[in-house]
């Protein structure tokens, strides 16, 4: 929506925020960097963590599922709440306390004596996460005029891409010359830095008129997400969905979500506004960031295990053969607002789900002495469609909402991205390892003398019967090959099923969502009579 320069005699942001807003952003990076860099260094580290002490803790698979898994259950689900007090107490203090408290977890992580230490401390460092999360995109909309926002949010999602990338080549670099403890404890000077400049930088904002608590609507969301998430996660470990345990979960928190929209519907007094759903421009960029983040993250889960497993790259090596999909995010990411003036968001987002079905289906060409670079081609047609996604979608759902609902819009958009990717590595992680199973049983059963237990942990995986080889000596020799054939099998049919999920996504956005010149006002939206107001809906201090 266009607004005649004539009618905005005043800016919304404060003179004074705005002559310092580059500099906050980068700071606003600097936290969101080692947020997302966490969870990529820490797949580095899983092997030397799983080594016997004092090299590791002597994890088990399973114990090394749930220290990424805590930390992402909590952070999931407590995402919405952390938005919305962001809204009420106000963003730069909730920003503060997400980074004091992600910066300890990271301390006790990096000392932990034993899994289940790391796997609490984690938990911890989660908790820290979701505040930090929705505060730095609020801020963000907060602190940039609204012409702004588009360039603003595209450097912001190309950090997401930088963070996610440079995360293996960081740990794998620490696990080379340090203890495993180290790629937490890295956190830790760059948390204080951003304390430090967050401080003197970074002004504060609110929602001015926050109304009444709605303690109900808190409560039903977290329990909701936290039921509906540990379903998704636990389906992923036993691969297979129709587990009891895992269904009765996913169901219940399925229906502790209905009952939250139906409450949200009904009181006066909503943490959210359900009827931003109604607005396809919001439902349906939150519905392409879910769908893009599911197949997107699946695939990441099994081209770790092509490029070691199988190719036989180190970790380090592994991370620098991601790096292409860091440079093309990095590149397009902040320029795709020019994109988008030109084709509009519908258009650009649907292209770019479109790339993204063609880069999964790119992994079909893949073998075991496939030209590496195929691999770097694929990463970068990946990054190059994820920089034309996030921004315009996000930005989208952003300005759906009036500036002082920010938090709350940015919670939902990292809610359904986070929902989105964990259900993208359970489902498709699912995928892959009963396929593999599939494909490896019948040469495992030739192994004279394994145990069914042995059969069992051998079957999970390429890595499973890859160590079982190891065990073996030369006799497990014969494993290696149809191990890999296995692999590559499992590896192409879920290339297709994240195929298939990229292509829904891109009829979602060509379908629902709004194309060029469409209002961008959603309900509560700014008007042109509240603009001349300079700061009266940001609250925003000089």
């Amino acid at each position: 929506m266009t607004i005649p320069a004539g009618d905005i005699p005043a800016r919304q942001v404060p003179e004074a925020v705005h002559r310092r807003r580059w500099a906050i952003l980068t700071v606003l990076l600097f936290s969101l960097l080692v947020v997302v860099l966490d969870n990529s260094i820490l797949n580095v580290a899983m092997k030397t963590i799983a080594s016997p002490a004092p090299t590791g803790l002597g994890a088990t698979q399973s114990q090394l599922e749930w220290a990424i898994n805590s930390y992402t259950l909590v952070f999931a689900g407590i995402l919405f709440t952390a938005g919305l007090l962001g809204d009420r107490l106000g963003r730069k203090k909730v920003l503060l306390f997400g980074m004091t408290v992600f910066g300890i977890g990271s301390v006790l992580s990096a000392m932990s004596g034993s899994p289940g230490e790391l796997i609490a401390f984690r938990a911890v460092m989660g908790f820290g996460g979701a505040f930090v999360m929705p505060a730095t995109l609020a801020i963000i909309m907060n602190v940039f005029e609204r012409d702004e926002q588009p360039k603003a949010v595209g450097i912001w999602a190309g950090a997401v891409g930088l963070a996610i990338a440079i995360g293996p080549v960081t740990g794998g670099i620490l696990i080379d010359h340090f203890w495993w403890g180290s790629v937490f404890l890295v956190n830790v000077p760059i948390v204080i830095c951003g304390l430090i400049a967050m401080v003197l930088l970074v002004p504060d904002s609110k929602d001015p008129r926050p109304g009444r608590l709605d303690p109900v609507g808190v409560l039903l969301s977290v329990v909701g997400l936290v039921l509906l998430v540990y379903g998704i996660i636990k389906g992923g470990q036993l691969a297979d969905f129709s587990d009891p345990e895992v269904y009765g979960t996913v169901g219940g928190g399925l229906l502790v979500v209905v009952a939250f929209v139906l409450y949200e519907r009904r009181t006066d007094h909503p943490a959210l506004d359900v009827r931003y759903f109604r607005k396809p421009q919001f439902s349906a960029a939150v519905t392409s960031i879910a769908l893009v983040f599911f197949a997107l993250l699946g695939v990441s889960f099994f081209s770790v295990f092509y490029t070691q497993s199988v190719r036989g790259y180190s970790p380090l090596q592994s991370g620098l053969l991601m790096l292409p999909l860091a440079a093309a995010q990095m590149f397009f990411a902040p320029r795709a607002r020019l994109v988008v003036a030109r084709f509009g968001a519908r258009v650009v987002c649907c292209g770019g789900m479109l790339l993204v079905a063609l880069s999964m289906s790119g992994f079909l060409l893949l073998d075991a002495d496939t030209p590496i670079w195929v691999l770097e081609v694929l990463f970068f047609v990946q990054g190059t469609a994820m920089a034309h996604i996030m921004p315009p979608a996000t930005v989208s759902i952003m300005q759906s909402l009036p500036r002082e609902k920010a938090g709350s819009g940015s919670a939902v958009n990292n809610t359904f991205r986070q929902i989105g990717g964990a259900l993208g590595v359970a489902v498709l992680g699912s995928v892959l390892s009963t396929t593999y199973r599939d494909g490896i049983a019948g040469r495992l059963d030739d192994v004279p003398g394994l145990t069914d237990s042995a059969r069992h942990a051998a079957g999970e995986s390429i890595e499973g019967t890859l160590a079982l080889a190891e065990k073996l000596g030369p006799a497990g020799k014969g494993l290696v090959g149809p191990a890999n054939d296995a692999f590559l099998h499992a590896m192409h049919v879920t290339a297709l099923g994240a195929t298939a999920v990229a292509a829904l996504g891109a009829l979602v956005v060509g379908l629902f969502l709004p194309g060029k010149g469409a209002a961008a006002a959603g309900p509560g939206a700014e008007r042109p009579s509240e603009r001349q107001q300079a700061g009266a809906g940001t609250g925003a201090d000089a």
